[in-house]
């Protein structure tokens, strides 16, 4: 895992094609604002979380494994 400090105004470049931007600080809340093709689906974890319940829920067992590892790594 990578941890970086960033002050507002201040970007994260993710590959080529995301870049992610401190907009604003208040108390210990961070808002971000994020930049990328709409090809690329950015969701808050809980969000994604619930996606991807709804989607094991209607594949097959064979192509739930690998879901099921990257929500347990994300845990």
């Amino acid at each position: 895992m990578l941890v970086l400090s960033r002050k507002p105004g201040e970007c994260i470049i993710i590959g080529d094609m995301v870049r992610v931007t401190v907009t604003e600080v208040r108390g210990d809340r961070v808002k971000l604002s994020f930049e990328a093709p709409l090809e690329i689906s950015i969701h808050r974890e809980e969000v994604y979380r619930r996606i991807m319940k709804e989607h094991r829920e209607k594949s097959s067992p064979r192509d739930q494994k690998g879901v099921s590892q990257f929500i347990s790594e994300c845990a």
